[in-house]
């Protein structure tokens, strides 16, 4: 690890991760999905058509999760 980044504090640390990763994000169309991710998301995508729920609120599985922390 570059010793000025470890110099740092955590939280700035972080902050610069958080946004090396929004960067990246950004420009999602330059990273091409492997044929294994396509597959994967075809099974996925197939499973929720034959299923047809629409799955739960991020909220309310958040909240699930936090209950179990």
């Amino acid at each position: 690890m570059n010793t000025n980044l470890k110099n740092l504090p955590v939280e700035e640390r972080i902050q610069l991760v958080e946004d090396l990763w929004d960067s990246i994000a950004v420009d999602q169309s330059s990273l091409p999905l492997t044929q294994d991710q396509k597959a994967e998301l075809d099974k996925r995508l197939q499973a929720f058509e034959l299923d047809g729920k629409s799955g739960r609120l991020a909220a309310d599985v958040i909240k699930d999760i936090r209950s179990r922390l």
